[in-house]
């Protein structure tokens, strides 16, 4: 069957869509660009936050409605763990759901939605829960261009008073080394340039097999696999996981990018205890003095939570003290989203929404004059670029402080080779963005 594929959420969505599309090819399924040529369209859908979930209904009713005579519509991912029977009754026209622990069987399901007979497809088919651990399988991969994100683990075992990925993708479940490192080579055979290491939480990698510490090795172990792929990067740290063997791990091989996100949600220690979140201020001051000692150039980004259940304006203001303190090259601020079904969801001393987005604005208008201050001492140094996009006399590049997707450019006039590192000297700043210059441009006036 022809197949088209869209993807709604994070990173590691688009690696499951990524092998989703090899297991179907593999079966003898065909992608198609575009859903006006398929037989089927899939649907892989973010559950996390309810902005999150109504794009999901949304882009599923706009195709629903441009269903034609015959085409199925799944709906797949995060969203189907939780949130099925929303979505049945909020989209009419879908021919079958499968969740997210369970993409790996997408080729079967196909077929047994085409094997339904048609008085039984007026009611979409809900695949049945597994217990199967998907992460454990070997899967094929094949790259979509120059930067590939891999998943090592999925799943989470914080117990996030906020957080619904628990009750979505269940515990923490780590990938075999053999299959994260056979998953590397294909990617470094097909020529990727970025290999993307993500999960809920790469620093907890192996303790659902009761190994400690088990990410360094698998770095040392990647390295080696794939010495050809010029960048590997990280995302996704835990606060009081990451060991001073990941620090050196980071500083001893010049392949893994000197970038750190790692998500704190808050910096008042009070908050963190009603988030429980480590809360140990100290030792996170402590940690990032170390880091940068260690690695001088490191790039940090962290994502924090305002309006959170009673949160106070003193509250509020360590957390902006916290980032001037810091000066994170790159933040995400969200505010508070009230999932049912949390912990945090029950709290007294709800935030209201409009003081909610007015810490949000401050926040973010905070960190842009921390984000300039951090971009214009980066002027005059000379970076190694990837070239992600061109197009209207400029290119698109980004350094290794820039992680795909969610962070910034380095934006240099002129039309340069996509998927190809070039050297360039920064010759200006934004609050989020770099200006650069070809270095033999630079150089020759």
């Amino acid at each position: 069957m022809r197949c088209h594929l869209v993807t709604l959420g994070c990173a590691k969505n688009l690696a499951d869509s990524e092998g989703i599309g090899v297991l179907l090819t593999e079966a003898g399924h065909h992608l198609v660009e575009t859903p006006d040529r398929a037989e089927v369209i899939i649907v892989n859908t973010c559950g996390f936050l309810q902005p999150a979930r109504e794009e999901a209904i949304s882009v599923l009713r706009e195709l629903s409605a441009g269903k034609e005579a015959g085409q199925l519509l799944v709906a797949a991912g995060c969203m189907i763990e939780g949130y099925a029977d929303q979505l049945q009754q909020a989209v009419s026209g879908l021919d079958g759901l499968i969740g997210t622990r369970q993409w790996t069987e997408m080729p079967n399901f196909l077929a047994e939605l085409a094997r339904r007979k048609p008085e039984d497809r007026w009611q979409p088919y809900v695949r049945p829960p597994s217990e199967r651990n998907h992460v454990a399988d070997s899967v094929s991969r094949q790259a979509q261009g120059t930067t590939a994100y891999l998943k090592i683990a999925d799943g989470c075992s914080a117990p996030c008073a906020f957080c619904t990925i628990p009750a979505i993708k269940g515990s923490q479940r780590s990938k075999p080394p053999r299959h994260v490192l056979a998953e590397a080579r294909q990617l470094a055979e097909q020529g990727v340039q970025e290999i993307v290491l993500v999960a809920q939480d790469l620093t907890a990698y192996g303790r659902d097999r009761g190994e400690k510490d088990a990410l360094p090795p698998l770095l040392d172990a990647l390295v080696e696999a794939v010495p050809t792929v010029p960048w590997i990067r990280l995302l996704y740290a835990y606060p009081g996981h990451v060991s001073d063997r990941l620090i050196e791990t980071i500083a001893q091989h010049e392949q893994i990018c000197n970038y750190l996100d790692m998500p704190l949600q808050h910096a008042s220690e009070s908050v963190l205890k009603r988030m429980r979140r480590p809360h140990n201020m100290e030792r996170v001051r402590r940690f990032y003095e170390s880091l940068r000692r260690t690695v001088p150039d490191v790039a940090l980004r962290t994502t924090f939570i305002v309006g959170y259940p009673g949160e106070t304006e003193t509250e509020f203001q360590e957390l902006l003290d916290f980032m001037a303190e810091v000066r994170f090259d790159r933040v995400g601020i969200f505010p508070y989203s009230q999932e049912p079904g949390t912990p945090a969801a029950d709290l007294a001393g709800q935030v209201p929404d409009e003081i909610k987005q007015e810490r949000h604005e401050r926040a973010m208008l905070w960190q842009q004059s921390i984000s300039l201050s951090r971009n214009q001492e980066q002027v005059g140094r000379v970076y190694l670029v990837l070239v992600d996009g061109a197009g209207d006399g400029i290119s698109l590049c980004r350094s290794y402080r820039d992680a795909p997707e969610v962070d910034g450019f380095v934006v240099v006039e002129g039309t340069l080779p996509l998927g190809q590192f070039v050297r360039v000297r920064i010759a200006g700043a934004m609050e989020y963005d770099l200006l650069g210059e070809p270095e033999a441009r630079a150089a020759g006036g």
